[in-house]
């Protein structure tokens, strides 16, 4: 017997360093842009409906510009346009497989992409597919983190779920501290308090506010995905 989905409809966040490559210095890895577009098509043949937010720091961050030397508002501009150029790769590699897919961006540019429009979006999700929400919330100052919050409360997505490297939170970096303890949940409130960097506070008091869970999982574990949206204990889940 096959287990039910539990979410539905989803906002799958994905940094925008999983697409690149450090051994090859490329900013957009075809083959990891080919991992992610069937990982996606998994879910779109389960009748998850998909919305898709993407970083933008395999090409340029803003707060990165910034120690540079490069102003906070031209800087984080810089990093929604890299979003853009990210969501047009995603949507050109689910097309490849098979997944209809459409990039709706907070800054327009019509030659390129559709406006986002709260209604359309719904109407793109119910008739299957894919939307990749892409130049943040159109604003400087606010992460995709903060935006990837912003468009699960307007769709009401059933969650958002975190795709990084790690397999969840931890009480500090895996990597640095091997005495660092995963959680298997956590509340809203011990997130924002202990000022959990896995993503900003903005979006997570959001998410709270529009109880929203948020499930932070390992994106390279092949099978993670489907058993998030099947309600299994993947990862950590914020409630």
């Amino acid at each position: 017997m096959k287990k039910a989905i539990k979410y539905r409809r989803i906002l799958l966040k994905l940094s925008g360093e999983v697409l690149g490559n450090k051994e090859t210095g490329e900013a957009i890895d075809p083959s990891r842009l080919a991992f992610m577009a069937e990982r996606v098509k998994k879910l779109h043949k389960m009748g998850v409906q998909v919305g898709i937010v993407l970083g933008g720091g395999n090409i340029f961050r803003g707060l990165s510009g910034v120690d540079g030397g490069v102003n906070r508002v031209v800087g984080d501009s810089m990093g929604m346009l890299a979003t853009i150029i990210n969501g047009l790769a995603m949507m050109n590699a689910l097309e490849t497989v098979g997944v209809p897919a459409r990039v709706m961006t907070a800054i327009d540019m019509p030659k390129l992409a559709e406006p986002y429009i709260q209604r359309r979006a719904m109407r793109h999700l119910e008739k299957g597919r894919v939307c990749i929400f892409a130049g943040g919330t159109g604003n400087p100052y606010f992460s995709t983190d903060s935006a990837a919050a912003l468009r699960a409360s307007e769709i009401g997505a059933d969650a958002l779920l975190k795709a990084t490297k790690v397999d969840g939170i931890y009480t500090a970096d895996p990597k640095k501290d091997p005495k660092a303890k995963k959680y298997a949940s956590l509340k809203y409130e011990t997130a924002l308090e202990k000022r959990l960097k896995v993503m900003d506070s903005a979006a997570f008091a959001l998410c709270m506010d529009n109880g929203i869970p948020i499930v932070v999982f390992d994106f390279f574990d092949g099978n993670a995905l489907e058993r998030v949206v099947k309600g299994d204990a993947v990862g950590t889940l914020v409630s």
